[in-house]
């Protein structure tokens, strides 16, 4: 590890002007793969779009990150806190890595760089993740970096004509400091 935010496959830092097409790509490739469908932006759309999030600040523990392939600086993805409640304790995130860029290993330890962060500097006690319950891959994905299943709420997304059931995962910061040591990235 070179610094906490870098791994040995990804660097995480803050959303660049620039990256705004990568962004662009991310949203085809999930809607390809039966994502919520969202109205089409336009490239000026992205462009300001990045350009915000780049002179953001902080809001608290919500927040975006660019996941960067450390061997080429190729932005790969995304990763960040949505929802966070510092007085319950937990938190919730989202990954999102390119089409061209996934099963190289950019998403678990982008995921890891994040959840370590979260449980060991921001003190949080509980990460939550939802999930569409007929995207079998992340609801793997999930497991292997050790969340749970902790319940199912049934037809709770409308997209592609039809409702569909959201599955709740959670891992508790204890879960995760015994299967993901500080220097493993």
């Amino acid at each position: 590890m070179t610094t906490f935010w870098t791994g040995k496959r990804v660097r995480l830092r803050g959303i660049e002007p620039d990256d705004w097409t990568a962004f662009m790509r991310f949203t085809a490739d999930e809607e390809r793969l039966g994502d919520l469908l969202h109205p089409p932006r336009s490239a000026e759309g992205y462009r300001a779009w990045a350009k915000e999030q780049a002179a953001a600040t902080s809001d608290g523990d919500r927040f975006q990150l660019a996941v960067e392939a450390v061997d080429t600086g190729e932005l790969v993805g995304a990763v960040g806190s949505h929802q966070a409640d510092p007085g319950a304790g937990w938190f919730e995130y989202g990954v999102t890595i390119g089409a061209d860029h996934r099963r190289k290993g950019y998403a678990a330890e982008a995921v890891v760089l994040l959840l370590r962060f979260m449980f060991a500097e921001r003190r949080y006690h509980k990460c939550e993740a939802r999930i569409f319950a007929h995207n079998e891959a992340s609801l793997a994905f999930q497991r292997r970096l050790g969340f749970v299943e902790e319940g199912r709420l049934r037809d709770r997304v409308f997209f592609a004509g039809r409702h569909h059931d959201l599955v709740v995962m959670g891992l508790l910061a204890g879960e995760f400091a015994q299967l993901h040591s500080m220097s493993e990235l």
